[in-house]
């Protein structure tokens, strides 16, 4: 079955998040992805943890189907092996320190008069230019300098999202930009260059909170879990010590939810609660009274109420509940991939197509590729050993 990005090659110097996600998504749909590695050492995500069969968790979710070479990209003997690379690549991914990848002759303006058809996609912290350029740029630091810890959190404390959410940003905008590069060079026959910033890929995704606060405007409070503008839109405690997360639209889920929920109709008309506006101004009070209602159910009781009135809800899920969520099982989501400590269960990527089948081969080993593909670009045993004596791959 033909994949969108048969016969695609992606060469790239990438480590941590943000580049080998957007990279991965590529392999998904069925790019060849040769990921170069430090010899010896790796990509350094490889040693965050240890928590799959020894494995790193970031690792393992985000570098499957790939092949690993290792390459110490300074070493003397560095350069031909990258010529013959990028003259066979069409994309080349880079998340290096900022300016690295310029010393290194590897910077669009160096490659593309060699190869125009040649994609290069820079992923940074804060762009190739302007003053933050050289700045260090850790997915918790652009969280705040992004403003998304301005508004995650409570009162009282600002809370970094539970995930690399701007590592998670910048992959996604680098992988749609590849994409949409791809279809503009079959149009056009050329390459092109693509700087991806973590910093405004996250400050895309402050579009509301930036708009409620234009002008000057007072931003929207932190509020936990619960929403900063709509009220009831959060979690809510039950009888039996667990929670249930509910949230409603309009005023007619409103007034089913007391109907039907709370099975009391007169609150809906209530002065305190009767539009958005003044249920958010009297959020203690309605919590109250809500979890008063609630207290003598558990939370599956809750649920099948809410689900018989139409009222959106969750129950608040632990990882445990999520590896065994009846709905991605329904759904055949987990499928098992190879990796060097034996198979481990991997989600299939999220956009089911009845075209192709999503490419989900192994993690690779640290420089697991190497000689085979040192063999393909001609080199032979004998000079593949001497480069590995001499430290180059």
């Amino acid at each position: 079955m033909t994949r969108p990005l048969d016969g695609v090659t992606v060469l790239t110097l990438e480590h941590a998040v943000a580049a080998p996600f957007a990279t991965r998504q590529l392999a998904d749909l069925g790019a060849r992805v040769i990921k170069i590695e430090r010899p010896g050492e790796g990509d350094f995500a490889r040693r965050y943890d240890q928590r799959v069969k020894g494995q790193a968790s970031y690792f393992v979710w985000i570098n499957r189907s790939k092949e690993s070479l290792t390459l110490d990209v300074k070493h003397a003997e560095a350069r031909p092996i990258l010529d013959r690379l990028l003259a066979r690549a069409d994309v080349l991914v880079q998340n290096l320190a900022p300016g690295a990848a310029a010393r290194l002759g590897l910077s669009a303006q160096a490659l593309r008069p060699k190869n125009q058809r040649l994609i290069v996609c820079d992923i940074s912290g804060y762009g190739a230019n302007g003053p933050y350029r050289d700045k260090k740029a850790y997915d918790l630091l652009v969280q705040a300098e992004s403003g998304l810890l301005s508004v995650t959190g409570t009162a009282e404390q600002v809370v970094r999202a539970g995930i690399s959410v701007a590592d998670i940003a910048a992959g996604m905008y680098a992988y749609s930009s590849i994409l949409a590069a791809l279809i503009q060079r079959g149009r056009t026959g050329e390459g092109s260059w693509l700087d991806v910033s973590m910093l405004e890929a996250l400050g895309e995704w402050m579009g509301n909170p930036l708009y409620y606060g234009f002008d000057g405007a007072p931003q929207a409070p932190r509020s936990g879990a619960n929403h900063p503008s709509i009220y009831p839109y959060g979690p809510l405690a039950t009888g039996d010590g667990k929670t249930v997360l509910l949230g409603l639209q309009n005023e007619r889920e409103w007034v089913a939810f007391c109907r039907d929920v709370l099975q009391r109709p007169e609150v809906a008309t209530d002065v305190r609660f009767d539009t958005n506006t003044r249920r958010s101004e009297h959020r203690a009070e309605l919590k109250a009274l809500i979890e008063e209602v609630f207290r003598p159910l558990t939370a599956a009781q809750v649920i099948e109420r809410l689900d018989a009135a139409a009222i959106g809800n969750a129950s608040v899920n632990s990882i445990a509940d999520v590896w065994n969520h009846p709905q991605l099982a329904a759904r055949g989501r987990w499928v098992e991939v190879g990796s060097p400590a034996g198979p481990i269960p991997a989600l299939k990527p999220p956009a089911d197509s009845d075209a192709f089948a999503c490419r989900m081969d192994p993690i690779p080993a640290l420089g697991q590729h190497t000689d085979a593909i040192l063999a393909e670009l001609g080199y032979g045993a004998a000079d593949i050993a001497r480069l590995h004596q001499a430290g180059a791959v």
